[in-house]
């Protein structure tokens, strides 16, 4: 039977989404994975979005709670908001309270992505501060370390992304995921997939 591993992700600008895509693929690039994209539900009215220029939402399916113990690893990735994940995940996570009480979730291996304006805007305070619904959980949190060798020690071209998780920067929001930060994402799903797979007891 084949490892199921969710990519999760919230997106208002397409950036978060570009990294989900690139880490779908790497995750599906293992043999014996099934890799899936969802997105979670937008909480802002159309009119709100309108006015903050946000583009229409792709044809990814919503997840809904329910749907997330099917899954033997989970990656999940959203834009921060003052060093924090944005409400529309933080309001995903808010509803999985019925996961939590049967810890339907607990032992399955999880991880994190995320999008920030700046430099300085959180790339670590918001994957730090995601950990703490993966405990609640009981989800067993899986960094990527430094297992993405010299690419994590980029100088010379700017790059999101930390141990915690792959990571773009989007400027005021005209700058794109990098190939180098794609890379990484990719890593990341191929990474996070094979971990599930072993922990499935696939390998």
């Amino acid at each position: 039977m084949a490892t199921k591993v969710y990519v999760v992700y919230y997106s208002m600008y397409g950036h978060v989404e570009k990294l989900a895509e690139a880490i779908q693929k790497g995750a599906a690039s293992v043999e014996g994975v099934e890799a899936k994209l969802w997105q979670v539900p937008e909480t802002l009215h159309d009119d709100v979005l309108g006015k903050m220029s946000a583009p229409p939402k792709s044809d990814i399916p919503i997840i809904t709670p329910s749907e997330l113990p099917e899954a033997d690893g989970l990656i999940f990735g959203f834009p921060t908001r003052f060093g924090m994940m944005a409400a529309q995940f933080k309001a995903f996570f808010d509803a999985t309270g019925s996961l939590w009480r049967t810890q339907s979730l607990a032992g399955k291996p999880a991880g994190i992505f995320y999008s920030t304006g700046s430099q300085g805007g959180g790339q670590e305070t918001t994957a730090l501060t995601a950990i703490t619904q993966l405990v609640h959980h009981g989800m067993i949190f899986v960094p990527i370390g430094y297992t993405y060798g010299a690419g994590m020690f980029e100088m010379e071209n700017v790059k999101g992304g930390s141990p915690y998780g792959a990571g773009t920067y989007a400027g005021d929001g005209s700058r794109q995921p990098t190939e180098l930060e794609l890379e990484q994402a990719f890593h990341q799903g191929k990474y996070i997939a094979g971990f599930a797979k072993k922990l499935k007891g696939g390998a």
